[in-house]
């Protein structure tokens, strides 16, 4: 089989028209739903009832003729089909819409139906970004099916010959690479990788290239790229353990907490970007609706299943209603959205992180409350957060002064005041910083060294004695799985086969100076150290 691709004028979705009609087109865009696998006849068998005598007859064009009588007893309408003497092909019914980089100012997405078949069944994904190649096809649709009376409207499909995935995902797959080619092809990219790996400034320009126009928030930005590289999964017999970071931001208004979703939400190789007031339950989940072909009730993925394996950006946390954040106490802790409703009994996947922004109630943080009666979340969620970050707009004229200039210089390069964290020349693109993220999550497990092991239970003794000594909670079960998390994303960021105790004092370092931020005393009169009480029960133990 030949199958074309790599066309010189890729379409978009809405720019389909009458002229491209049994053409070969090129369109991008996201894969939103894909049907079972249909069994296609390619050719029928007929068997004589008289002679036994059997016939042949292809499927032309969807149809299949029915011979009016045997070629060998010549008996009229003897032919009867053998329903398991057939040849069929596997068919899939895919449906795509528009990326939203692609969709004009005040437009909605516009989709098409796809017809995969034979090796490219089940070669997209829902939530993946994919490249088409195929023929635009524009099938009549009858009035009624016992009458030969036609609409004037035609319904259009693509018969898909070659499917292009995202490259990042293509080229770095779990198993290494599908094909030879594909493998060769990715042999260039690879060594550029692994010489970025081995600088030993790697971890200072990871930093500098998130979200470059970001001044400073070197911290915020190390927990969110731990996020991004993500640990390991862990089964065990009865049960398993997520691998997935989830990071909370918490705070003012203008502190480019947005922005910062922006940039993470394009530089993940999967993932969906939302809104919490324009987010509703199912939206999030999943949604029962009509399948338009065969007309029976189908699960349609909302967006944390559409974020498998990848990021689901959530702004305006605060704002969401109660049912839709319910939803999210199983798919941050188990992974997973079990949906019962309209006879569909089902559970899905939902291996993502979750990045969440929220503001207070009051839009500025209460230095006086708590974080719980700050930005009005139920302690039981944001248990689920791995990193709570607290980003405030402090008044300090030196740091104005320095965030002035550096906002100035993103409007005039000429300026000589350009404030960078590092030099331009020492900034990754964010192509091959994505490229960085998807290789080292596919190729990269790192496994927990002696003295890693060792450090962790040291640690966690620790703050369970500091804890238990000031009678307030400092760390739980949980607190140390996030530990190890962090610990195996930062040994995953430098390619790194095992975790060290350096690593593990770092993840220490990280999620302490997010936690002591957004979990220490206010009111009471807290000494700056994390008490969980106040994300357990929104008070600390010094007002209790």
């Amino acid at each position: 089989q030949c199958r074309p691709y790599n066309l010189a004028a890729v379409k978009h979705i809405r720019d389909l028209d009458p002229s491209d009609i049994d053409k070969l087109v090129c369109i991008k865009g996201m894969v939103t739903r894909t049907s079972a696998i249909i069994p296609n006849l390619r050719y029928a068998v007929f068997e004589c009832a008289a002679c036994g005598q059997e016939v042949a007859a292809p499927n032309v064009g969807g149809r299949v003729e029915d011979p009016t009588g045997c070629a060998g007893c010549k008996k009229k309408w003897s032919m009867a089909l053998q329903h398991n003497k057939g040849q069929y092909t596997d068919k899939q019914l895919v449906k795509m819409q528009e990326s939203p980089n692609d969709i004009p100012e005040g437009e909605t997405p516009m989709g098409v139906t796809l017809y995969s078949y034979d090796t490219l069944v089940d070669v997209a994904r829902p939530g993946d970004r994919v490249t088409i190649t195929g023929i635009y096809r524009a099938a009549a649709v009858r009035a009624n099916p016992r009458q030969a009376a036609l609409y004037a409207m035609f319904r259009t499909y693509v018969d898909v010959v070659h499917v292009h995935r995202d490259e990042s995902r293509r080229l770095f797959s779990a198993a290494g690479g599908a094909a030879d080619a594909a493998a060769a092809e990715a042999e260039p990219t690879i060594r550029v990788l692994l010489e970025l790996a081995a600088d030993p400034r790697l971890t200072q320009r990871l930093i500098a290239s998130l979200a470059p126009n970001i001044w400073e928030m070197d911290d915020i930005k190390k927990g969110v790229l731990c996020q991004l590289f993500g640990g390991c999964s862990k089964a065990f017999p009865g049960g398993k353990i997520r691998g997935e970071l989830n990071v909370l931001l918490v705070g003012d208004p203008s502190v480019s907490k947005s922005q910062l979703l922006t940039y993470v939400h394009k530089l993940a190789p999967r993932g969906i970007y939302t809104s919490g007031k324009g987010s509703s339950a199912v939206g999030l989940t999943a949604y029962v609706t009509k399948d338009p072909e065969t007309k029976e009730m189908v699960l349609e993925s909302g967006a944390l299943v559409l974020s498998d394996r990848g990021v689901c950006c959530i702004d305006e946390f605060d704002k969401m209603s109660d049912s839709a954040r319910s939803m999210l106490h199983e798919a941050m802790e188990q992974q997973t959205v079990s949906v019962a409703k309209a006879g569909l009994i089902s559970t899905l996947n939902a291996r993502c992180s979750v990045l969440a922004c929220a503001n207070p109630i009051g839009s500025r943080y209460n230095p006086n409350m708590s974080i719980a009666e700050n930005i009005n979340l139920p302690p039981t969620l944001l248990t689920r957060f791995d990193l709570i970050y607290l980003v405030l707009d402090r008044y300090e004229e030196q740091r104005d002064r320095r965030l002035a200039r550096h906002l100035v210089s993103l409007f005039h390069p000429g300026s000589t005041d350009r404030s960078r964290t590092a030099g331009a020349g020492d900034l990754i693109s964010p192509d091959l910083l994505k490229k960085y993220v998807a290789y080292a999550r596919a190729r990269c497990q790192p496994k927990l060294s002696d003295e890693a092991a060792e450090e962790l239970v040291t640690r966690y003794q620790t703050l369970r004695r500091d804890g238990r000594e000031r009678k307030v909670v400092m760390a739980t079960p949980r607190q140390l799985e996030s530990l190890i998390r962090i610990a195996e994303s930062l040994a995953r960021m430098r390619l790194d086969a095992h975790v060290r105790r350096d690593d593990v004092a770092e993840a220490v370092r990280l999620w302490y100076g997010a936690m002591a931020g957004s979990t220490s005393g206010g009111a009471g009169g807290g000494d700056g150290r994390p008490d969980l009480d106040t994300l357990y029960t929104g008070t600390t133990a010094a007002q209790r």
